[in-house]
């Protein structure tokens, strides 16, 4: 007796502007469902940025269901919390730099690479320092920014000769906030376009090579 096959229809959804056409023969078939979602998210946040996120914006670009972000990680700040997991992974590999290089030195590139990661990843960037976006319990993002923050402090210790493992004294822990402040602050305002205003429209390639490390020299001269 023939076995009937039964028939299965594929509906493309209709994306909204500003999302990806989706392939309907790809829906839930993805190798790594979870990976796919956190890489749309990823880009939506490059893309729209931190205010034009959505959970749903995210399924239809991965491909699936509305359901399936909150099946995987609960709500909106479970999924943002895993993309900023990534940014600050990523910040602290730029941030740990190695080679024949001082101390001062060190800690100028650090300031170059911190600003680097920021235009390069502005959707990262402005979604790891919203906490409200994020959850405060999501253990693998504390560890990820514990992490970057080391590799900012170990210059500082290196820089005032302060061992691991020792306490910060109020001088050290002065001086870190600057550092972070100063390429933080720079970040946000190339970001926002001022400091092109300020410097003949300088571009942000030229921000980084000329202006942030004259920037970052004059706190901080050879010694």
């Amino acid at each position: 007796m023939p076995v009937m096959k039964q028939k299965v229809s594929r509906r493309a959804e209709t994306p909204n502007r500003g999302d990806a056409p989706v392939d309907p023969t790809d829906q839930y078939h993805h190798g790594d469902l979870r990976a796919a979602l956190i890489r749309a998210a990823d880009e939506l946040l490059a893309e729209q940025g931190l205010e034009g996120f959505s959970l749903r914006a995210a399924a239809r670009r991965a491909g699936v269901s509305p359901a399936a972000p909150a099946h995987h990680f609960g709500d909106t700040a479970g999924l943002l919390s895993e993309v900023a997991t990534l940014g600050f992974e990523e910040l602290a590999r730029l941030l740990h730099i190695t080679g024949k290089l001082t101390p001062v030195q060190k800690l100028r590139a650090q300031g170059v690479g911190y600003v680097r990661f920021a235009l390069s990843h502005p959707g990262r960037f402005q979604l790891m320092f919203h906490k409200d976006r994020v959850s405060s319990d999501h253990a693998a993002l504390q560890e990820a920014g514990a992490r970057a923050r080391s590799e900012l402090e170990g210059s500082i210790r290196a820089l005032r000769g302060i061992a691991p493992g020792r306490a910060l004294d109020a001088d050290a822990r002065s001086e870190l906030l600057a550092a972070w402040a100063l390429v933080h602050g720079f970040a946000h305002l190339a970001l926002d376009g001022k400091l092109s205003d300020m410097h003949d429209g300088a571009t942000p390639d030229e921000l980084l090579k000329r202006v942030l490390p004259k920037l970052l020299r004059d706190q901080w001269p050879d010694r």
